[in-house]
């Protein structure tokens, strides 16, 4: 799938990120498969999603497009933190590849502009994950194709707002024409709408539809004596 028509397909739409984290008893790649499934009859308009088992088995089961990536550690740079992190999930078929896009030191000492090539000669797109204005400069300049403020509160460059990061996302949609991709505490409805209000190309929510247990937790918690 080329850029023009990946893009066109998300623009003004949402991405839902089905992951599970370590330890989880829906961390398997059929529970991950069934959850996309899942979001794509809901309206779906692309999947994003870690791990190479996990993505093979949605590939296989969806036709919209897939956002894939590789979380390797916990800190740091850690999402598809290496070239051979980047090959190995463009070889699952993987449409476009989330890759750490900070200005931060790679775990193999390549640039920006060296991973976001290997993923370009692997036949995918880039979605550069970045924490700043900086960030987002310095990934585009790298050729990114899309950029996405997953990172946005967690690099100690920004503050943690309590929801997405507006005023990051219109900063970014206002000084460049590389489409942004917000992601990143959005738990309702209103907050997805407030993000493509602020120049969002599209929305990724991930916790707030894919993560029983959180949501699980959050009635717990308000309906626990204090």
């Amino acid at each position: 799938m080329d850029r023009d028509e990946l893009l066109a397909r998300v623009q003004g739409r949402l991405v839902v990120s089905c992951q599970a984290y370590p330890g989880e008893s829906l961390r398997f790649p059929e529970a991950m498969r069934a959850m996309a499934l899942s979001a794509v009859d809901g309206g779906a308009a692309a999947i994003r999603a870690q791990g190479i088992d996990d993505l093979v088995a949605i590939r296989a089961a969806i036709e919209v497009p897939l956002i894939g990536l590789w979380k390797d550690g916990d800190d740091g740079v850690y999402i598809t933190p290496t070239i051979e992190h980047a090959r190995a999930v463009a070889a699952t078929g993987s449409d476009m590849v989330a890759v750490d896009g900070t200005r931060r030191l790679r775990p193999d000492g390549h640039t920006l502009s060296e991973t976001f090539a290997a993923v370009h000669r692997a036949g995918a797109l880039v979605l550069a994950d970045i924490g700043s204005f900086d960030d987002a400069r310095a990934a585009v300049d790298a050729g990114a194709d899309a950029l996405a403020t997953s990172l946005a509160g967690y690099t100690g460059e920004r503050s943690r707002t309590v929801g997405p990061d507006l005023e990051l996302i219109a900063e970014i949609a206002a000084h460049t024409e590389v489409p942004v991709f917000a992601e990143g505490r959005i738990r309702t409805p209103a907050e997805a709408a407030a993000a493509l209000d602020a120049g969002a190309w599209a929305v990724v929510v991930g916790t707030a539809i894919t993560h029983p247990t959180t949501l699980t937790r959050n009635f717990v918690d308000a309906i626990s004596p204090a």
